[in-house]
């Protein structure tokens, strides 16, 4: 396996589209995070996605439902997929990124739709507990209650419980993982582990929190505000359902897709991660996108990268699962 510092592209090559984004950034000259609240960063998140995320094409059908969770009742919105089977189809857990602080329903939304369509299969993603009011390990408790209610309401949603998959970006990829690993005991394993630059470490030592950890959109300082939120206090850093990379072994994981950016603070833990999937023979299909930026599969409006990124998930998932998609 290459490693990522021998693959780290000149500045020069960044994407046009990658480019284009932090030329918007720029322009805008919004403080970061970590100058305001957790309220704050909410809001200003939840006014500049759209003007980031690509089309919310038509799925088959979207609905909504409250579950009991582990704190309270857990909103899911739940995508069947165009040419989706009505009975024993694939499904696709989706948790949305945002440091654990911020994102929601909507802010991946058409991330979602286009795993459901692409894929023909229903995609649950949910509103879990956010930091600070909710911290470590409340979401990773909320998206076990999720995938067992997808288990046990198999029937009702029309999915084969042997076809569930997980899949997440950035602090949602950290969710996936953490998911998949604690998945390994069940009766009923994930089939694939889909990864768009999944925080795994914690500690946030990596060298790429140096070389990228500002003027690439996501900075090493925002990284620190996003995790400092979450933990409870410094030990939880060295907690494996905090920064799975500290896991003991990854071996009986499900099989993973993990996409790469190669501008960004995370892409160092992200390649570590595949080295430990890789040297526990558990199967990988890696990507690397050399030009592109942090959350480039969020920035679907700028250019085809996201698309890109999720029809590549897709195609893994179906080559990891040789009974994927037959009724």
């Amino acid at each position: 396996m290459t490693s990522i510092l021998s693959a780290i592209p000149s500045l020069s090559v960044l994407d046009p589209e990658a480019r284009h984004v932090l030329d918007l950034g720029r322009q805008a000259d919004a403080p970061p995070f970590e100058a305001g609240t957790p309220q704050q960063a909410r809001r200003a998140y939840d006014e500049g996605f759209p003007d980031l995320q690509g089309e919310r094409e038509p799925v088959a059908s979207v609905s909504e439902r409250t579950i009991a969770g582990p704190g309270g009742p857990l909103t899911l919105r739940i995508y069947r997929g165009q040419g989706a089977h009505d009975a024993d189809t694939p499904a696709l857990l989706y948790l949305h990124g945002g440091g654990w602080v911020i994102g929601n329903l909507d802010s991946h939304d058409e991330i979602c739709r286009w795993f459901a369509n692409m894929a023909a299969s229903v995609v649950v993603s949910p509103a879990y507990r956010l930091a600070p009011e909710h911290k470590f390990p409340a979401a990773v408790e909320d998206c076990l209650a999720v995938l067992s209610f997808m288990r046990d309401a198999a029937g009702e949603l029309g999915i084969e419980t042997r076809r569930i998959a997980v899949a997440g970006d950035s602090a949602g990829g950290n969710l996936a993982t953490v998911l998949s690993l604690l998945a390994r005991g069940d009766r009923v394993r994930l089939t694939a582990q889909l990864l768009f630059y999944p925080n795994t470490d914690a500690a946030q030592t990596a060298d790429s929190y140096r070389r990228f950890g500002e003027g690439f959109g996501l900075t090493a300082s925002t990284m620190a505000w996003f995790r400092d939120h979450y933990i409870r206090n410094v030990s939880d850093i060295d907690d494996w359902r905090a920064s799975p990379l500290k896991a003991e072994s990854l071996a009986g994981a499900p099989p993973a897709f993990i996409a790469l950016a190669g501008h960004d603070v995370l892409a160092d833990e992200g390649e570590a991660y595949a080295g430990r999937l890789e040297e526990d023979g558990v199967p990988l299909v890696l990507r690397r996108w050399p030009g592109q930026i942090h959350g480039f599969v969020s920035m679907g409006r700028h250019g085809p990268a996201a698309r890109q990124a999720v029809a590549a998930a897709v195609a893994a998932w179906r080559g990891f699962d040789p009974a994927f998609g037959k009724a």
